[in-house]
């Protein structure tokens, strides 16, 4: 059944927790990094541990994060409520390591999801079923290291029906306290195979028993809704729904050292592309330790709010538009209008193929609204013979009417007789 989520096309993801106090990627430097992080940290654990004490972000903190993510034009968010390393950002009654515990001592799950519903934004929650703090998980330890989940050590029988009672609680907290959730993410399941050690089908009637309209996501093994291809955009879209998650730069969380970041253009031009195949782009930022958005994160999200003020339309709630061989760029379709997005400047004019030429009714640069010249050609014994015959749209696009980020065309098309 269609859910908002098939084309909300736009969401944002926040990885945020202890670890941001030090400007440390989240929970990864405590057991040496991960060679998908290049910039990741390797500190040990006590230390990693021990920012906790630091922890006392602004208080007005997830306010900011919902007016600048209105400003980008953001349809849903979600944040990281526990990640690996079992900080929770929320108030549990299951554990001692959380933010309650801390200097700041208030839930920080709650002021989000207060304050991105009174934006009018939906909220997911990202959960790890991983722990690498809980003993009965059990816990993680410098003579584990080097990371390698092949080798970890392994729960007793009675251990992981304990962690399993922890874990359920703790996602029942979740899914309880906070109102309606539109999203639960999951992460951590590859620690521990087979998959069905997770008994996801039990926990999915869980989560549909406290919340049954909520979406989630692929990483409860066989039981989600939607795919996560993550840092990539999938070169076939996927059977089902789904999304890219993917990070400005290298690294998830607040990582100051880290300064690989993708340009506004690229940014922009993943987001058209994943809506041209009919996907969601999840677009990370990493707050700092005090809860703002780095300078460098805020500057981007700015440049896409202030292109999504221009362009919008021809991202959310739109359905991907033609085959590839009709136009030689991503392409979405809402109701009668086609949208092309340019991502390569024109030279003079921009070519569309196998479209009912007598239908066109008007095509515009949807940046400026100016109107465009263009002409159609078919086939002869077409024109002459077919009511309806498919073929050329060509369109001239002036100098003047091309945007710096990304330019998208509005083919305005009249519905069949």
């Amino acid at each position: 059944m269609p859910t908002w989520f098939d084309t909300a096309r736009f969401g944002l993801f926040i990885h945020w927790g202890l670890s941001s106090v030090r400007g440390w990627e989240l929970s990864w430097p405590l057991v040496g990094g991960n060679f998908a992080l290049p910039a990741c940290q390797s500190v040990p654990i006590a230390d990693y541990y021990a920012s906790a004490a630091a922890f006392n972000p602004s208080p007005d903190t997830a306010r900011h994060w919902a007016q600048l993510a209105s400003r980008a034009g953001v349809q849903y968010a979600i944040l990281t409520t526990k990640h690996h390393d079992g900080f929770a950002l929320f108030d549990t009654r299951l554990s001692e390591l959380s933010v309650m515990h801390t200097a700041h001592g208030r839930d920080i799950v709650h002021a989000f999801a207060e304050a991105f519903r009174a934006a009018g934004i939906r909220i997911g929650f990202y959960f790890s079923l991983s722990d690498w703090h809980h003993p009965d998980y059990p816990a993680f330890t410098e003579a584990d290291k080097p990371y390698d989940f092949a080798r970890l050590p392994q729960p007793t029988a009675a251990q992981w029906e304990r962690y399993q009672v922890f874990m359920c609680g703790q996602i029942r907290e979740l899914l309880t306290n906070y109102g309606r959730i539109d999203v639960i993410w999951f992460d951590g399941q590859w620690e521990r195979l087979p998959f069905d050690r997770w008994r996801p089908q039990t926990l999915r009637a869980l989560i549909k028993s406290l919340q049954p309209d909520i979406l989630i996501n692929d990483r409860l093994p066989g039981n989600g809704d939607f795919d996560t291809p993550e840092q990539f955009i999938p070169p076939q879209p996927p059977g089902r729904p789904w999304e890219t998650c993917m990070t400005m730069n290298e690294s998830w969380a607040y990582n100051p050292s880290d300064t690989h970041y993708k340009s506004p253009r690229q940014l922009i031009h993943t987001l058209c592309e994943v809506a041209g195949k009919g996907g969601n782009l999840l677009l990370n930022v990493g707050p700092t330790g005090n809860g703002s958005i780095p300078v460098e994160q805020a500057e981007r999200l700015d440049a896409l709010g202030a292109w999504m003020q221009r362009h919008g339309d021809s991202i959310v709630g739109t359905t991907p538009g033609l085959e590839a061989w009709q136009f030689y760029g991503p392409s979405t379709r809402k109701g009668d209008t086609i949208y092309l997005h340019l991502l390569m400047r024109p030279y003079d004019s921009v070519s569309v193929r196998n479209v009912p030429i007598k239908r066109v009714r008007s095509v515009r640069a949807l940046g400026t609204g100016s109107p465009l010249p263009y002409n159609t050609r078919c086939a002869i014994i077409d024109s002459w013979l077919n009511t309806d015959p498919l073929g050329e749209l060509t369109i001239t696009v002036p100098e003047a009417d091309l945007d710096p980020w990304a330019t998208v065309l509005a083919v305005s098309i009249a519905p069949a007789a």
